[in-house]
């Protein structure tokens, strides 16, 4: 596997070797210990979940508050997505700053998004399958968003504003200089 920092070098692009001939392929999509070597992240997975979209779909931008905050690592199993994370540590280098990559079931790609850092992807093939581990377990108290369209972020979706489709929760989504303090930049999220 290849840990590839992004823009914002917390968040990590994984390329996995894929291993295929005429029967199909073999992948392996984690591994414990090749990720906490490559990320110095002390990660315990302990939640998978997987979600079907159609094009247009546009789930996010989500996190959660502490104590329930998460990472993700995330990935396509069929399709297309256009995947983004927003840095909303308060008083970060990068705050109000995204990075996006391409996840589909081609490369195989997978994206490592660590506690700090709104969420969202949007579907641009037909269909889509998505999954992804998170290390935190949901908590409807602690559940946020952030809105999708907000011109402070500047987040090019890869598709008109006209084909998103959003849930009646992300429509109503505050702006970033609506947030607060969401994180502080200089915790440990992990400890």
């Amino acid at each position: 596997m290849k840990f590839i920092p992004q823009a914002i070098p917390e968040v990590l692009l994984i390329e996995p070797k894929v291993h295929g001939d005429q029967r199909g392929y073999f992948v392996e999509t984690f591994r414990h210990d090749l990720f906490e070597a490559a990320t110095g992240y002390p990660v315990h997975f302990v939640q998978d979940n997987e979600s079907s979209s159609s094009r247009g779909v546009l789930r996010g931008l989500h996190f959660q508050l502490a104590p329930y905050a998460q990472s993700k690592l995330v990935r396509v199993i069929q399709g297309e997505v256009l995947d983004v994370a927003v840095d909303i540590r308060t008083g970060s280098p990068t705050f109000g700053q995204h990075v996006s990559a391409l996840l589909n079931d081609q490369n195989k790609h997978q994206l490592f998004i660590p506690r700090g850092f709104a969420h969202a992807f949007v579907v641009l093939s037909e269909q889509a399958i998505f999954a992804y581990k998170v290390d935190n377990l949901y908590s409807p108290e602690c559940d946020r968003g952030l809105s999708w369209d907000d011109p402070s972020l500047g987040i090019d979706w890869g598709i008109a504003a006209e084909e998103i489709q959003l849930s009646a929760k992300d429509k109503q989504q505050p702006k970033l200089s609506e947030l607060g303090q969401c994180f502080d930049y200089g915790v440990n999220y992990y400890a």
